[in-house]
């Protein structure tokens, strides 16, 4: 070979690596820009504003690379969160240690993909607010429907993404079904104030939801044993995580904003079947009391059995109770178990500061409400019976007196456990569903408003 072609064919080779390694680079940037995205979602630091910026407008060099790297290694590991290989970081590729910084977690390929999705939108000048003046039910006009077809459409609920008439017709309808279960509406495809607050949600906020929401579940599952029991409190739901999947799921309704089921984690220690009820004074005071002034056979009716501060049982007629309800009351109601027991068949017992727990309930409709606050902070569990059957068959250590013990609607027993259940009382208002599809929900205790915040509780809080 001359020695002119050889220099030729040495440079075509330069060239070849040149471009192989500015390829390399360009992918190892571009994958740190999806996960400073995310993470400059969660974290308070404006650096990670500034490496978004970095890693879009200009190639970096090796050593700026390396500090990205070690701050994007730093947030991981600061909330105990596996990286796929840590042992990497020295390698002289940036892609490899680019794509070894990725996050080991569930659905993170997906939850990336739908904030892409999310941020590109927010870069349009698309999410002008929506107003209306009435509600629009299935099959009425309004100038409105056509923008919200197009809002429907760029967020995934609508195949279509224009209308040629006002009218809301099944087509939308179907549409605006599925973004009111998306976003735990009743599916009435009625358009209303909460749904238009909701439609008018911006994209750069929903993002921000789905990122810090799938930050906060990962590293609660990352510290969460082999069986757990979650009850997520805007969604109104209940899971049973065994092994790693869900083995059993429930509704559940939850606490009033102004009596808040408090967020805890502690461990169900008993199971008590036909449980009385011992009522707490608030709610004697603000929600029995005025009954029993309007009618004093309200006792009775509701089988309560009232006690003095001796714990002695003291009996009144009808007129004396109604009398001695419009004055102090220094008495105490202990309602009877049985088919009216306002907590049902069972209630699951755990240690807390906030005499909270979970229970059945005599009222099982209000479980076909979407907005499910509604008790006075404990937790009621439609599926009840399902929970109660997998801690007798998994948990309970006396089953022949469980068996029995159902035959009696009026004698209370507690009964102990081979092992406690761990219970969590969590709050999360967004995440992706095991259709991959975004769900959110109403911060109905005001927490995301208030960084740091805890929903106020009250000294003893207990269920009506």
């Amino acid at each position: 070979m001359r020695f002119g072609s050889m220099i030729c064919w040495l440079g075509l080779i330069s060239i070849c690596f040149t471009s192989h390694a500015d390829e390399r680079l360009t992918r190892a940037q571009n994958m740190l820009y999806q996960q400073v995205s995310l993470i400059a979602l969660v974290d308070q630091d404006e650096q990670f504003e500034r490496y978004k910026t970095k890693l879009l407008k200009s190639q970096l060099s090796q050593t700026q690379l390396k500090q990205i790297e070690m701050q994007i290694a730093d947030f991981w590991s600061q909330r105990n969160l596996p990286i796929r290989n840590g042992a990497v970081s020295q390698s002289a590729d940036p892609f490899i240690r680019a794509m070894a910084l990725e996050p080991q977690l569930d659905g993170y390929l997906h939850i990336q993909n739908r904030i892409r999705h999310l941020q590109w939108l927010a870069e349009q000048d698309w999410w002008q607010p929506i107003s209306i003046s009435k509600l629009i039910r299935p099959g009425m006009s309004d100038p409105a429907i056509p923008s919200i077809v197009k809002r429907l459409w760029l967020l995934g609920d609508s195949n279509s993404s224009a209308k040629s008439t006002n009218q809301l017709d099944p087509s939308t309808a179907t549409s605006l079904k599925r973004f009111q279960r998306r976003h735990g509406l009743q599916p009435d495809a009625v358009i209303g104030p909460e749904t238009i607050k909701w439609l008018n949600v911006t994209p750069k906020q929903r993002a921000s939801m789905l990122a810090n929401n799938y930050i906060e579940r990962a590293e609660f599952m990352a510290q969460r044993s082999h069986r757990f029991l979650v009850i997520n409190i805007p969604a109104f739901e209940m899971e049973l995580f065994n092994n790693g999947r869900v083995e059993l799921a429930s509704r559940v309704i939850v606490g009033k904003p102004y009596r808040p089921t408090p967020l805890l984690s502690s461990a169900i220690s008993n199971v008590v079947i036909n449980p009385s009820w011992r009522v707490p004074k608030k709610i004697l005071y603000n929600d029995l009391l005025p009954q029993v002034r309007k009618d004093g056979n309200y006792i009775n009716e509701r089988n309560f059995d009232v006690y003095d501060r001796d714990d002695k049982q003291v009996l009144r007629t009808a007129e004396q109770w109604s009398d001695l309800a419009k004055g102090p009351f220094p008495f105490r109601f202990v309602q009877r178990p049985g088919v009216n027991n306002t907590l049902g068949r069972y209630k699951f017992y755990f240690p807390n500061d906030h005499s909270v727990y979970l229970h059945d309930t005599v009222d099982p409709k209000l479980f076909q409400l979407s907005n499910r606050a509604l008790s006075s902070g404990c937790i009621r569990v439609e599926n009840v019976e399902g929970l109660a059957n997998w801690m007798a068959a998994n948990l309970v250590k006396d089953k022949q007196t469980w068996v029995d013990r159902h035959r009696d609607r009026k004698r209370t027993q507690w009964f102990a456990l081979n092992s406690k259940l761990n219970v969590h009382l969590v709050y999360w208002t967004a995440w992706l569903d095991e259709s991959n599809q975004a769900q959110f929900r109403n911060d109905i205790y005001q927490m995301n408003t208030k960084p740091n915040a805890s929903p106020p509780v009250s000294a003893q809080i207990n269920d009506l």
